[in-house]
């Protein structure tokens, strides 16, 4: 019997169900993720395909997401259209990688020369990352606001 009046064997159990739940609301922790999204080229088409990636991390994989490209591109941040500025930017954003837990890669509109830098940051680190699309829901919304836009878009087939 244990101090509490219950079988040994009980307190043990209960012991065990704590460290159990506490392994499951460890591994449930949101994860902090890089965003990696095409930019250049038609900026707000890519700033919403953006938007929808992060929008994905948070309600699809719980994580929370940064966007580097998103956050350094505002008015008075950087230009990514100036080469020296875009530079800046990707330094900065890959220097973000040593405290997430992982990368993400948005494939849909393809891999950018940006992209391809960051999986091979990735891989000069040792740090993990992931290939991913939009689901398709998300993927449908995106193409409703490209066609509201006019813009044209086509998903790449990996």
């Amino acid at each position: 019997m244990s101090s509490y009046g219950i079988p040994a064997d009980q307190d043990w159990l209960d012991e065990e169900k704590e460290i159990v739940k506490q392994a499951e609301r460890e591994a449930a922790k949101m994860k902090r993720v890089i965003i990696e999204s095409p930019y250049a080229g038609n900026y707000d088409m890519n700033e919403a395909y953006a938007e929808l990636a992060m929008h994905d991390c948070l309600v699809n994989h719980n994580e929370s997401p940064y966007a580097s490209h998103l956050l350094y591109t505002r008015r008075f941040v950087l230009r990514d259209y100036v080469p020296g500025d875009r530079k800046l930017g990707i330094e900065a954003g890959f220097f973000w990688r040593d405290v997430a837990d992982k990368s993400v890669f948005y494939e849909d509109l393809g891999m950018t020369e940006g992209m391809i830098q960051g999986v091979r940051d990735c891989k000069q680190k040792g740090k993990p990352y992931e290939i991913r699309k939009l689901p398709e829901d998300l993927w449908v919304k995106f193409v409703g606001f490209c066609l509201e836009e006019g813009y044209t878009v086509e998903r790449k087939v990996a």
